[in-house]
């Protein structure tokens, strides 16, 4: 089990965490800022929930400028920019982020729920069912990236690229998450903290962060080679 002092510490990554989601989600929809592409109306709180403080200054350094409200009140247009730009990969990084982490959490209660372990461990279930759990939210936030976009939206033609350009970057995401917990399982504590407790939740958030980061560089690569589209932004 996890000591006490990581409890504490759980807690308050925890709770920044969500306090930078709730931030954020009620500018979009308090305050009316919904993004030019809806699906980020999504993905930004979503990967405040990892990523906290550091999504939360993004989000109003640069994500809220995208929102169909501010532009209309500057003016701005839409453009594609820089396919390597560190905001336009970041921008990618997040929408497949956020589908992998609502599959990663989904999956995690799911495994809860159930009891599901094999040879005593829940963390050979989490993996076979957050994998794929995280794939299918990731294409599906791919979708509906491109679909809109091309005026596609219900169309089976955006589903296959949305896979081709996405696969490769939900992987490199779960590679990430999926080594810091098996680390965390087997080299921190000879018992690891039970998937309801914050210690375990404090460890995912950590494990998003470091799948954040592994997904970057090939997310990069993608743009580059003309796999994933750009997302447009301003």
């Amino acid at each position: 089990m996890a000591p006490s002092w990581f409890e504490l510490l759980a807690w308050v990554a925890l709770g920044l965490g969500f306090a930078s989601a709730l931030v954020i989600a009620a500018d979009i929809v308090v305050l009316g800022n919904r993004q030019h592409m809806a699906i980020m109306d999504v993905a930004f709180p979503l990967t405040a929930l990892y990523l906290g403080p550091i999504a939360l200054w993004a989000y109003f350094a640069r994500g809220r400028r995208m929102s169909r409200k501010r532009m209309h009140m500057h003016g701005a247009q839409m453009n594609k920019g820089a396919r390597d730009s560190w905001w336009q990969v970041s921008l990618s990084d997040t929408h497949c982020g956020a589908g992998c982490a609502l599959g990663d959490i989904g999956g995690e209660w799911i495994v809860w729920a159930t009891g599901w372990t094999i040879a005593s461990t829940a963390l050979g279930p989490e993996y076979l069912l957050d994998l794929p759990l995280a794939w299918a939210f990731g294409i599906l936030f791919q979708y509906f990236a491109i679909a809109p976009a091309r005026g596609q939206l219900g169309r089976l033609a955006p589903l296959g690229d949305a896979i081709k350009s996405d696969t490769l970057s939900v992987l490199s995401f779960e590679v990430g998450l999926f080594g810091w917990m098996a680390f965390a399982e087997y080299a921190i504590w000879e018992s690891p903290p039970p998937i309801d407790s914050s210690s375990h939740w404090f460890l995912m958030q950590i494990g998003m962060i470091l799948g954040f980061a592994t997904s970057w560089p090939v997310n990069r690569w993608l743009l580059r080679h003309g796999i994933k589209e750009p997302m447009a932004t301003v």
